[in-house]
């Protein structure tokens, strides 16, 4: 297959893979699956503090690309090579939680760490392999290249005593090109593959991007999963899952998922799903049958970069937020601006950093789950794929792989003042939404949250003249004044009198 029409499909259709034109095969395990499960250990004894799931600031690390911690376990490490391993791993993460915590990081989600396939695949036009950790060969092993089982456990530990919680990403519906799973006699029966010509055309029995597809449905295939990811859990001390191409799993695979982490686990631990291209309307038939917690909401970044980029009436755009709020009631979004699978923003706006501020604010100040992706808080540049796979920036600091490349500490201290204010404020993370003045490119909103009482009134002009603006003050803002959390200063008279720079925000809040 011609690259463009791989990368094509991949844009499609997964969230995890490329469809290889020639593979190297890698060599099969001599004993089957089920002989390699580790005893079970307890769960590590930190824990975070309840807290609401809607609060929580989500922080998306791919792991062989954020620190180098133990340069021992670099098998194959080649950070020049777009498609190779570049060495990051569990324990370089541990180190750097502190790069998280002092963000504002309360919630961190880390890609797969199952044992990947030995090999590369070469369908994209250069030697690929299972760096990002989807391509997995055995799920009762911990890749070797990111650690060992401890310093999971460690990692966990760490961010539970900054009050961070971990989500360990997960997959279910395949396994990685050429794995032993497809050889071993015990296994081979278990997987749908297109070498076979068994993969089929609807999303459950499809071959994603040509991997081997899981027959998901069948009791004893499907037990084999849960037993190996749920044991993870278990002994890693992880408070929940990020789910992998959802949709290409039945649902009574995931009700018996759900079933089973409540049961084995706790009734707390949270399952966040991405079902590709989803929304509050398409995510609902996994929020009505209790099967996740919450779904990623594929429409924020293309309608919030059209937005700062001056594309489309403004009433439009609130028109989408507002829409947002039609989500189950108990059941959350998470919004991004980047990812893996994806074009990164600041890429898509060709280094447009006041507009990227601006995009900042409006997922910052938007009901759901913010997810930030690894390195865009310092203006990583996050191009198409691969290059939005890049090496965290580090900057002066001697961390590998990304030491040296640069980083912007100015935008880092706006996303630390927009995290420090969305923490201070209930009514951001989970008040209702109602747009004040939509006309032109000034674009005011309110959120106003009635349990706390909290109200937020946030401003953003994506234009390039001043913008004014006159209006009675929101009835949550009885007190005829507010604050200016953003940029300082106060605001008081019997109308609310406001005027934003261009491509600039404000956000105020009550006084008193």
């Amino acid at each position: 297959m011609r690259h463009a029409a791989w990368a094509l499909l991949f844009a499609l259709q997964a969230s995890c893979a490329h469809t290889p034109a020639s593979s190297e095969p890698a060599p099969a395990p001599a004993s089957p699956p089920a002989a390699s499960v580790p005893p079970a250990s307890p769960p590590p004894a930190p824990q975070v503090a309840p807290r609401r799931w809607a609060d929580e600031l989500l922080y998306f690390v791919v792991v062989d690309r954020f620190a180098d911690g133990d340069a021992t376990n670099n098998a194959a490490v080649d950070p020049s090579a777009q498609g190779a391993f570049h060495g990051g791993d569990l324990k370089g993460l541990r180190q750097q939680l502190d790069e998280l915590s002092s963000l504002g990081v309360t919630a961190l989600w880390i890609t797969p760490v199952v044992k990947n396939i030995d090999s590369f695949v070469t369908g994209a036009g250069f030697p690929d392999w299972g760096y990002h950790g989807y391509w997995a060969d055995d799920f009762h092993k911990l890749d070797p290249r990111f650690g060992s089982e401890e310093d999971l456990r460690a990692l966990v530990d760490e961010a539970h005593r900054r009050g961070i919680r971990v989500l360990l990403d997960v997959v279910y519906n395949h396994a990685g090109y050429n794995s032993h799973y497809l050889t071993n006699p015990q296994t081979k029966g278990w997987l749908r593959s297109e070498d076979r010509g068994t993969c089929g055309q609807d999303d459950v029995t499809q071959c994603v991007s040509g991997l081997p597809d899981f027959k998901t449905e069948q009791p004893e295939v499907a037990k084999y999963l849960l037993d190996a990811q749920l044991d993870w859990a278990k002994r890693s001390g992880v408070d929940g899952f990020r789910l992998d191409t959802v949709k290409h799993v039945d649902h009574p695979f995931w009700k018996e998922h759900r079933r089973r982490t409540r049961e084995e686990i706790g009734k707390d631990f949270f399952l966040l799903g991405e079902v590709w291209g989803g929304d509050a309307e398409s995510l609902d038939p996994w929020f009505s049958g209790d099967e996740m917690d919450a779904g990623f909401d594929f429409g924020f970044q293309g309608s919030t970069l059209a937005f700062v980029q001056g594309r489309g009436r403004v009433i439009a755009f609130d028109k989408y937020l507002l829409s947002r709020g039609k989500v189950r009631p108990g059941y959350l979004l998470a919004h991004f601006l980047s990812s893996h699978d994806v074009p990164g923003a600041l890429h898509q706006l060709e280094g447009d950093v006041k507009r990227f501020r601006l995009a900042a604010v409006l997922q910052l100040t938007t009901s759901g789950i913010p997810t930030l992706y690894y390195g865009e808080e310092v203006a990583r540049p996050g191009g198409d794929w691969p290059a939005n796979r890049s090496d965290m920036p580090w900057g002066s600091r001697n961390v590998k792989p990304g030491a040296g490349k640069p980083r912007d500490e100015e935008l880092r201290k706006h996303y630390q003042k927009l995290i420090s204010i969305r923490r201070a404020h209930p009514a951001l993370s989970r008040g209702t939404h109602q747009g004040l003045s939509t006309e032109g490119d000034l674009y005011v909103f309110l959120r106003h949250d009635t349990e706390s009482g909290d109200a937020v009134l946030v401003a953003i002009n994506r234009g390039q003249q001043p913008a004014k603006l006159s209006l009675p003050w929101p009835a949550p803002f009885a007190g005829k004044a507010a604050e200016d959390l953003l940029n300082g200063g106060r605001l008081e008279g019997p109308t609310l009198e406001l005027t934003v720079e261009p491509l600039a925000a404000r956000i105020l809040g009550r006084t008193g």
